[in-house]
């Protein structure tokens, strides 16, 4: 499915509450997990599930917790580093060229209102589109963001604990997402863990704040 092909779709459910678009169960399933959220999306536009690097054929979707104005409640998950890590391991990856930049290079970003603690009363925003390599000021933070945080997972692995740990530039960041049991990350390049929790890339609230001019 095309990125182009949902937007029509969004647009004819902007404000509508969840009450009025989802199931008694569907709605059971959000409180469960709010990850559920953007996959109930996903079934409203009629995009078929998949294990794809992006969620459209040309792009990616994220939905995000915001507050009526558009405002950022919180950090948007982007990718779990697990089966990558040893990808962050090598100075010569370019941003350009890493699995995150061709993930989120271009996004559908569709905000969702949840000031209410009900789901019955939470509902979309207006879809967001952003191509980030026709973003010359977004692509040379994200670049500049990127670079760091591999650095700095670099000078972890050979700290005195070997282990990586929380790194943020200005738009994205990495840090722990796992629940019990844990899932440690293995190097298979260093031949051994370097964490004892699994870690993901996460945009920082900055980032929706900078492509959604309203939120500011």
């Amino acid at each position: 499915m095309k990125l182009q092909e949902a937007i029509p779709k969004i647009e004819k459910i902007i404000g509508i509450k969840f009450k009025d678009l989802y199931t008694i169960d569907e709605l059971k399933d959000i409180k469960i997990a709010k990850g559920n959220t953007g996959k109930l999306l996903e079934k409203i536009i009629g995009l078929p599930a998949g294990n794809t690097l992006r969620d459209f054929e040309n792009g990616e979707l994220k939905t995000n917790k915001c507050d009526e104005t558009g405002k950022p409640l919180e950090t948007m998950f982007i990718s779990q580093i697990s089966n990558r890590f040893d990808e962050l391991l090598d100075e010569s990856l370019e941003f350009k060229d890493s699995w995150i930049y061709k993930k989120i290079q271009r996004l559908l970003y569709v905000p969702v209102v949840k000031t209410d603690e009900d789901p019955d009363n939470w509902y979309f925003l207006k879809a967001i589109f952003i191509d980030i390599s026709q973003n010359k000021d977004l692509y040379n933070q994200l670049k500049l963001d990127f670079e760091q945080i591999k650095q700095k997972v670099i000078r972890d692995v050979g700290s005195d604990d070997n282990f990586i740990h929380t790194s943020s530039g200005k738009y994205i960041q990495i840090r722990t997402k796992d629940a019990k049991p844990y899932n440690p990350i293995f190097s298979t390049r260093l031949n051994r863990e370097v964490s004892n929790k699994n870690f993901a890339f996460y945009f920082k609230k900055d980032f929706m704040k900078a492509i959604n001019p309203i939120s500011l």
